[in-house]
């Protein structure tokens, strides 16, 4: 065989056992990347060079070998001495014109493969060594065989697993991490660079854990962690760079050491913060419901376009934005007379969380535009959904190919039950059942509301009175001990971010202020959770 035809023979498999043979070699998965880089490196010099190979797999081990023998030598020589003037120290660097098109877009390939193993090879390792995962759950996890488990920690240095079992000796228990979970939610816009997914192993959430108090170097964190400085360090990485090496989850400080990057707050001031807004739950309730009844004839009379207008329905869709206009109230006294000296944070997603306490709030607004569907140039559809009230669709929705809201856009001035076809008509049951459409007489009509577009600018006009001083004493209160609680719980160089520990703290308001609001005859919540209640849609000819 040609030597020009070496890199035909690297393929994943290969390459997952040249990795392995690196990372039981080098002190990290960094280093056996290196090498493994190295070897790829020597095998493409190969190929470009003329001559001819007996037998393949013999020789390329050969060259594997002998780079790490020398890979071996440059590492010695510079524990011992400085880098030579004009030298980085770092692996050769190809030149683009070195080789010709298909092999430099084949090596980039291959080095690709090489950095999706180190991140594999050092998972396994955290998940079966500090995650107290077996062999079987890492398999399924990684959706790898169970032989490939074995061989990827059959390959881990033989020095690591001695330091983790004298670790264990030492502390005379298993190195198997004790739960600890977060709630975190995101704002923004994810596709910018969600740093969340760098923070699912348990070892990542307890150095999170161990920042969030005060920065710490990868020594302190090993040490209280009973953890290998290796591991430590190479999960502090991940976590100050997340995905796009601009926002990440811990920040890294001049001094080598790490501090929390989000607001997070523990189980204690996550639930003194939900109490302070809990408590005033019954007065907001005594106050919208007074300004619903004095504003009820404004509210029935928005121009919908539905045959009947429901009182329930208006106040459904309408219950979001009064939630909000509380937390809105206190966020204004916060800004103006607690943190006017402090610079809002810009940037295009942040995250803000709590260690879970085992309880969820909130819930979500979902919105879908379309466009030429049933006769209309432009459909806007809205849906929210909390613990009493399920969702209809997600923001995704494809409306061309739902046929119970294309029923519902068609039932808005009747739809003659006569003129369905047979596959209309059981779509059209569903949309009865799910709150779309009701059936008067021998006509459909649309059940949730209905508006104009050119109306939808004025849609929470009304509501948005409670935002002008309507609880401007109980969210003085609120305020001030909200940022006490705030201070306490954040560095001061998260002090900018502040608006994500206020929305955190009034998380539990929008369930309240629904229970409170059917306790007192406002509001009917539909049954099982799904109805018209909490959707509505606009439409333009």
């Amino acid at each position: 065989m040609k030597k020009k035809d070496l890199l035909k023979y690297i393929d994943d498999e290969l390459l997952d056992k040249l990795f392995g043979f690196c990372y039981a070699r080098t002190g990290d998965s960094y280093e056996a990347e290196e090498l493994c880089s190295d070897i790829v490196f020597a095998l493409l010099k190969n190929a470009n060079s003329e001559g001819e190979v007996e037998n393949v797999y013999p020789f390329i081990w050969r060259v594997a070998r002998n780079v790490h023998a020398d890979f071996s030598d440059k590492r010695r020589r510079l524990s011992e001495i400085y880098y030579p003037e004009g030298s980085d120290g770092g692996i050769e660097q190809i030149s683009e014109n070195d080789y010709d098109d298909d092999s430099s877009e084949l090596l980039s390939s291959v080095y690709r493969r090489i950095a999706f193993l180190t991140k594999a090879y050092r998972d396994i390792m955290v998940m079966f060594y500090l995650d107290g995962l077996s062999i079987a759950e890492i398999a399924r996890a990684q959706q790898i065989s169970e032989t490939a488990v074995r061989q990827r920690l059959f390959a881990a240095r033989k020095k690591l697993r001695n330091e983790v079992d004298e670790m264990i000796e030492k502390s005379n228990k298993p190195l198997a991490l004790e739960k600890i979970d977060y709630v975190i939610w995101g704002t923004g816009d994810p596709a910018w660079g969600d740093p969340r997914g760098t923070c699912v192993r348990m070892l990542s959430k307890h150095i999170i854990w161990l920042c969030h108090k005060k920065a710490m170097s990868a020594t302190e964190i090993a040490e209280i962690l009973n953890v290998p400085t290796v591991y430590i360090e190479e999960e502090l990485e991940l976590l100050a760079n997340g995905v796009n090496g601009e926002y990440g989850m811990l920040r890294r400080f001049e001094n080598g050491k790490y501090g929390i990057n989000f607001v997070l707050y523990d189980k204690d001031s996550i639930e003194m913060a939900h109490m302070l807004y809990s408590e005033q739950v019954p007065k907001i309730c005594d106050i919208i419901v007074e300004y619903i009844e004095k504003h009820r004839e404004e509210y029935l009379s928005f121009p919908y376009l539905n045959k009947k207008v429901d009182m329930n329905l208006i106040l459904w869709q309408q219950v979001f934005s009064m939630s909000d206009a509380f937390k809105a109230n206190v966020e204004k006294i916060l800004e103006n007379k607690y943190f006017s000296g402090v610079s809002a944070i810009e940037r295009k997603f942040s995250l803000y969380g709590y260690v879970d306490n085992g309880k969820y709030y909130g819930g979500g607004w979902d919105y879908v535009e379309a466009q030429n569907v049933c006769g209309f140039s432009q459909v806007l559809l809205d849906n929210i959904y909390i613990t009493r009230i399920q969702k209809h669709f997600n923001c995704g929705l494809n409306v061309s190919r739902n046929t119970p809201i294309q029923l519902a856009l068609r039932a808005i001035d009747g739809l003659p039950i006569s003129s369905l076809t047979e596959k209309e008509r059981e779509h059209a049951a569903k949309a009865i059942d799910c709150g779309y459409l009701y059936k008067e007489g021998e006509k459909l009509f649309t059940k949730i509301l209905v508006y104009s577009v050119k109306d939808g600018e004025r849609l929470f006009e009304i509501t948005k009175g409670l935002y002008r001083g309507f609880f401007e004493e109980k969210a003085e209160i609120v305020a001030d001990k909200i940022a006490k609680i705030i201070r306490k719980t954040l560095p001061e160089y998260l002090y900018g971010e502040w608006k994500y520990a206020n929305n955190l703290a009034n998380l539990p308001v929008l369930d309240a202020l629904v229970e409170g609001l059917i306790e007192r005859g406002m509001l009917t919540p539909p049954e099982d959770g799904i109805g018209a209640e909490g959707c509505w849609m606009g439409v333009e000819k």
